[in-house]
């Protein structure tokens, strides 16, 4: 399994007991909803590599895990600060105006005021906000990925419809 068919799932912590178990962080908004996996990919000298969970107890963001083969404590100590991967299929879909970052690039945009602005090009995640990269005529713009901003998300004609705001648009095309 390829990197770009999977996603970032969440870290390996530390070990955790004395059996070779691992304390892992969950990077995702709702943990419960992989209670049940049956496998992780540890991401090993740029590999993805699979194993096998023999069990999961999940604590808030965190869990602790068993993995089948690892019996030692020395042996989960080798996991810790590995990064955890699982393939892209394994995300819930979702509804409305919730999307997943690696889905949109390629929609349309379209600003009620602006009207079609062009197509997303990627999405910049900073600490302090995620953003819509766009090309408008060799020019770029940056628009703020808010619910405020987010009017409508339309899957089927992959395009997301916004309400900018005022002066955003124009400061990038008038620059």
């Amino acid at each position: 399994m390829q990197l770009e068919d999977c996603f970032y799932f969440g870290k390996v912590i530390k070990t955790h007991g004395i059996k070779g178990e691992i304390s892992i962080r969950i990077d995702a908004d709702e943990p419960a909803a992989y209670k049940q996996l049956e496998f992780i990919l540890l991401e090993i000298n740029k590999k993805l590599i699979p194993f096998f969970i023999q069990s999961l107890k999940l604590n808030g963001n965190k869990a602790y895990v068993k993995l089948q083969d690892i019996e030692t404590v020395e042996k989960a100590a080798e996991m810790a600060t590995l990064d955890i991967y699982l393939p892209i299929e394994f995300l819930p879909k979702l509804t409305g105006n919730k999307f997943y970052f690696h889905e949109v690039p390629g929609y349309k945009v379209v600003d009620e005021i602006s009207g079609l602005i062009g197509k997303i090009e990627k999405v910049l995640e900073y600490p302090s906000q995620s953003i819509f990269q766009i090309f408008k005529n060799e020019k770029e713009i940056l628009i703020p990925i808010q619910d405020e901003v987010i009017i409508k998300v339309d899957r089927r004609s992959k395009t997301i419809y916004i309400k900018a705001p005022d002066g955003l648009i124009d400061l990038y095309l008038n620059s």
